[in-house]
């Protein structure tokens, strides 16, 4: 019993054990919640039930927040907020590419929240993967974050000027891959990610992947390229890896509930991109200053977000008042490459 308290109090990249344990048991608690209580009966996920989730995400991101902020002080919370609202504030852009991925495959919306919630398994590998290297590189090389600075402006202005091109997933990179060297079933096969079926040249049976199975790999690679975006983003605010861990999986959480309610009125945050490439570019400016020993105060940094944020989802709703809601229209299956 000593021993597993004293291995509870030892520390793990500058944190206590047992704030890790902490975590990965909520973690792993919202997610059992979540699949197997609320979602053990697939059905259609309403805008009303996606934002009563979010609303429950948000609360659990918040208590952690205070528990952070009472064990370890102001600052320490203070960061691990302003993190978790600049995380979920460049991560919806990523939700407005899921969404133009599922309706390019044709993923019905019954089936999309068992892609969002298997790709979050993927995103706490990933993150984790990327945040570990992030803060090594950090930890080494201090300079290293002029370049984190330098490239979060640079897509600031890239997303600026972009704003208004759609994803063409057609000419996604892997999903060119995966059309050339897989084998993938035209229909879905229910909830199942890969069938067995007979080889259309031998007759042998042989493993196909199903259009499912194809959103979440796409799915997962989204989230790795907005990772390289989000990731030194949250490095401006902290170095401190259990906060940037915590809130990036956190933020993440509540967006994948909050999906839905997005997606079903996509036409209304025309306005979002902006408010996302003004944060971009401050973010990187606030990133370039560290380096210099000049730190930005971390409520001021919250605020502003917040307002930059919020304002860009207010005018949206404003300017498009009297537009009804729609999310993407489908693809036609015809339009589509299947193997």
């Amino acid at each position: 019993m000593e021993t597993l308290l004293s291995a509870l109090m030892g520390e793990f990249l500058g944190t206590p054990v047992y704030f890790w344990v902490a975590f990965v048991a909520i973690v792993i608690g919202l997610l059992v919640f979540d699949l197997g209580i609320l979602h053990r009966d697939e059905h259609e996920i309403g805008a009303r039930e996606s934002l009563s989730l979010y609303g429950f995400y948000v609360a659990i991101a918040m208590a952690f927040g205070g528990w952070v902020w009472w064990q370890r002080g102001a600052e320490s919370g203070l960061e691990f907020y302003t993190a978790y609202v600049i995380e979920q504030s460049l991560a919806m852009d990523n939700m407005f590419v899921i969404a133009s991925i599922f309706t390019f495959l044709s993923i019905p919306r019954i089936y999309q929240h068992r892609v969002l919630f298997w790709g979050i398994i993927g995103v706490v590998v990933l993150r984790a993967i990327l945040i570990g290297l992030g803060a090594a590189l950090v930890y080494q090389y201090s300079w290293i974050l002029f370049l984190f600075g330098a490239f979060l402006v640079f897509t600031g202005i890239r997303m600026f000027r972009h704003q208004d091109d759609e994803p063409h997933i057609e000419r996604n990179p892997v999903f060119k891959f995966l059309t050339t060297h897989f084998r993938i079933t035209k229909e879905l096969r229910g909830h199942d990610f890969t069938a067995r079926l007979p080889h259309p040249k031998t007759g042998k049976t042989v493993l196909w992947l199903t259009p499912l199975a194809v959103a979440l790999i796409m799915v997962e690679f989204v989230d790795l390229v907005f990772a390289v975006d989000s990731v030194p983003a949250v490095f401006a605010v902290t170095q401190d890896t259990f906060i940037v861990y915590t809130s990036n999986i956190f933020a993440i959480l509540g967006l994948r509930a909050l999906y839905f309610a997005l997606a079903a009125a996509m036409n209304r945050f025309r306005y979002l991109q902006t408010s996302l490439a003004i944060i971009l570019v401050l973010v990187g400016i606030k990133i370039f200053l560290v380096p210099l020993g000049i730190k930005i105060d971390t409520l001021l940094s919250l605020v502003v977000t917040v307002g930059i944020l919020g304002g860009g989802v207010l005018y949206s709703l404003y300017k498009t008042r009297n537009e009804p809601d729609m999310g993407i229209e489908p693809v036609p299956e015809t339009n589509r490459t299947d193997s």
